[in-house]
């Protein structure tokens, strides 16, 4: 019985395999029949080109230099000709993929193409040629086409070309049109040279509050914070922008500011975007609102260890104990960041978060504080009455680094013993906590000079005692 069952079992699988061959095989034979039946290669048919195309081809070219050109009589010529059609597509060299749009998830991050498609409008608007492009309307151009994701309108915004903008705008350009990546021409403003284009879309209705129809649904005052353009940031205000409409992300304006304005590549911090928080905030931006991970602003400037941004939203209100979907608050971030952030102040961080009731860093985490930063050490340290040391202190010290900082961690280890630390420095802990809360607020009003000041507020001396 069993054998009966194992030569059936074996017969059909033989009969499986026999026909996975037989299929392969006349695949196989298929292609190489079509192989050997092919047309003729795109080098051999662009041989066979006749006269008229190649004659056509040549007129393309001509057509695209006197746009390039601004030639507006060489192209009033080339229409008049009648053997090309003023909507006509061309191949335009375009690196910096000016004229094209794509959707979401179509190309690779970073992939860019050399050439996009345009018709001769937008060849017009891409290189300012303002007389040319009256020319093409009156002569009855399309403006509101777009062969590779975007109208002339799009194109002239991107380019801060006002003067092209104006044009379209007053030939009936679709204000509000929508890119194939789903922007509006607003969106497209994004440097201080386009403010002008900005105004004249507000003019004639462009909606301000307009989220993009993509995977981000940003408005454009979140395009405007993102590239630190502080002037499109007040002029959207002006016109009835939401101050904290929120994107897909639930991410709010003042929080993409606070992101966008360190540049992790260049190392630097950007003035403009501080510019773009402090009118965000002047315009009652909440600086406690919280994003899809439940962080605020203040979480965003920690991480980027940037004491003017963390200070000006201290100043608005931050909650320094918010903490998001992970359970850390705005200091654990400072703290993983400290030491990568060579261009930051990171002492004044940790002193504006301490001096606004941030809760203080558990003491065994201390020597993963950056040792190289004694002075990011020192506030720290100084924030407790006193501390119990721990082996891992000293482990985690490097020899070069005690070698550098050798005064300093003596001092830190003399005073982290059983022995109580100075009546001075109990004195400063006393105070601050009475104040809790308001301890930079309190400590700017009491009546003592501005070293004791400085001094209450934790600013490091080099030394402790």
């Amino acid at each position: 019985m069993i054998g009966t069952v194992l030569i059936t079992i074996c017969v059909l699988i033989s009969n499986l395999l026999h026909a996975v061959w037989r299929t392969l095989v006349c695949e196989w034979v298929g292609l190489v029949a079509r192989h050997e039946q092919r047309g003729p290669s795109f080098k051999e048919l662009m041989e066979e080109f006749s006269p008229r195309q190649l004659a056509v081809k040549q007129l393309k070219r001509q057509f695209l230099d006197a746009l390039q050109a601004n030639d507006s009589l060489e192209v009033m010529k080339i229409l008049h000709t009648g053997e090309l059609e003023i909507d006509t597509v061309l191949e335009v060299d375009d690196p910096s993929m000016l004229l094209a749009s794509y959707k979401q998830g179509y190309w690779l991050p970073g992939y860019t193409l050399d050439k996009s498609w345009a018709t001769g409008i937008h060849v017009c608007v891409m290189y300012n040629a303002v007389e040319t492009a009256l020319v093409l309307i009156q002569e009855g151009a399309a403006i509101n086409r777009k062969p590779n994701g975007k109208t002339p309108l799009h194109v002239a915004c991107e380019a801060s070309n006002a003067d092209c903008v104006a044009l379209l705008l007053a030939h009936r350009a679709k204000v509000n049109g929508l890119s194939l990546s789903g922007h509006t021409p607003l969106h497209y403003c994004i440097t201080s040279q386009s403010v002008a284009c900005a105004k004249l879309l507000l003019c004639e209705g462009a909606k301000v509050n307009m989220p993009s129809d993509n995977n981000e649904a940003d408005t454009p005052l979140h395009a405007a914070a993102r590239f630190g353009v502080p002037e499109l940031v007040a002029l959207y205000l002006a016109n009835g922008a939401d101050v904290n409409s929120v994107n897909s992300l639930q991410e709010t304006p003042l929080m993409t500011a606070c992101f966008w304005a360190f540049d992790a590549k260049e190392q630097f911090y950007s003035e403009d975007h501080h510019l773009v928080c402090r009118i965000l905030l002047d315009n009652q931006a909440d600086p406690n609102l919280r994003e899809e991970d439940n962080k605020t602003a203040l979480h965003k400037a920690a991480w980027n260890c940037d004491h003017v941004l963390m200070q000006m939203l201290l100043e608005a209100g931050a909650n320094t104990r918010a903490v998001d979907i992970n359970g850390c608050a705005p200091i654990q971030y400072l703290l993983k960041v400290t030491d990568v952030r060579p261009m930051a102040i990171p002492e004044l961080c940790y002193q504006a978060l301490l001096n606004h009731n941030a809760a203080r860093i558990y003491p065994p985490q201390f020597h993963k504080a950056c040792y190289d930063c004694t002075k990011a050490v020192e506030v720290m340290v100084n924030s407790y009455e006193r501390l119990k040391p721990t082996n891992k202190w000293s482990a985690a010290i490097p020899d070069d680094c005690y070698k550098r900082h050798k005064d300093f961690y003596d001092s830190l280890f003399a005073v982290c013993s059983n022995t109580p630390r100075s009546l001075l420095h109990l004195s400063r802990c006393a105070i601050r906590a009475s104040l809790g809360e308001v301890c930079q607020r309190g400590v700017a009003q009491l009546p003592l000079p501005p070293p004791m000041k400085r001094y209450l507020l934790l600013e490091p001396e080099g030394i402790l005692y």
